[in-house]
């Protein structure tokens, strides 16, 4: 058992985190391909310092969950538990590779044994397979078979699994949240331009979103897909040209991690299968 192994003794609500921190996290390997080095981010807010993950793990630590970190591995996330730690939450750190279906069953068998099954589970798994290649390989083409696999791995296929894990525990209790973190590209297909991730296999995500909440909504279990449209804080998107040109279109991660915290605890509604969230457009300049 690992420093940041920590079971779930006082037995409290157990929220999980499929990708707690960020590829744009200031060591992150987006953070690593944009700027080429690894950023300070001691002049951020702890609370966007891991992107969306961090902050919605935070928010439900600090509403008195039991949180679970999970990571491709676990250096990811420790300086998340530490900081969730020092807010005096408690949390534990699961290794959870997504391409892998003996990795999930062997995460999710530690998650049950360890903290519980869960209340709550934000799949906030992200990707960057396609950003690194150049203009000429921008038709999907040029896009190798392998690349394509690992999206639709963490796009439809593990989600689909950890629905598997967690969904049937959800439905003997009568009750339960799983929220998807989702971008623009899973409300129709677009062509990838040069620097994006190969992000047309969301819309599966999309769709499985819409198939639980039309199968699992009569037991008690509120599914929703939580659109997140607008360029999320963190330290790498902080120093990106486009946020040091536009910072109205920054989105506040805490901000997103409060969403979600409302939808599982004060919009219960299991025909909310769908949210979106926009940055606020930018005062007129006149």
């Amino acid at each position: 058992m690992s420093q940041n192994r920590k079971t779930n003794s006082k037995r409290k609500q157990v929220a999980v985190v499929v990708g707690a921190t960020s590829k744009w996290q200031s060591n992150g390997r987006n953070t690593l391909l944009a700027h080429g080095r690894i950023l300070d981010d001691s002049g951020l807010a702890v609370g966007a310092r891991w992107g969306v993950g961090g902050a919605v793990a935070q928010k439900f630590a600090q509403e008195g969950f039991f949180v679970v970190l999970t990571t491709r591995n676990e250096g990811n996330a420790s300086a998340l538990a530490k900081a969730i730690g020092e807010q005096g939450s408690e949390c534990m750190i699961v290794e959870l590779d997504l391409v892998s279906q003996e990795s999930i069953s062997a995460a999710f068998a530690t998650i049950r044994r360890e903290a519980g099954d869960p209340d709550v589970l934000v799949y906030n798994a992200g990707y960057l397979e396609g950003r690194e290649l150049p203009p000429e390989k921008e038709l999907l083409e040029h896009i190798p078979v392998e690349m394509f696999d690992t999206a639709q791995h963490i796009s439809s296929r593990g989600p689909f699994l950890v629905a598997k894990e967690v969904l049937p525990a959800m439905r003997r209790k009568g009750q339960g949240s799983f929220f998807f973190s989702n971008n623009s590209s899973s409300l129709r297909g677009r062509k990838r331009m040069t620097g994006q991730s190969l992000y047309y296999p969301r819309v599966m995500m999309r769709t499985l979103a819409q198939v639980l909440t039309e199968e699992y909504s009569e037991h008690g279990v509120h599914v929703a897909n939580v659109v997140i449209d607008g360029l999320i804080d963190s330290p790498g998107t902080r120093e990106l040209p486009m946020a040091q040109k536009r910072p109205d279109i920054v989105m506040n991660p805490v901000k997103i991690a409060e969403a979600f915290y409302y939808l599982h605890t004060q919009d219960r509604s299991c025909w909310t299968h769908e949210l979106q969230l926009t940055p606020f457009p930018a005062k007129p300049s006149f």
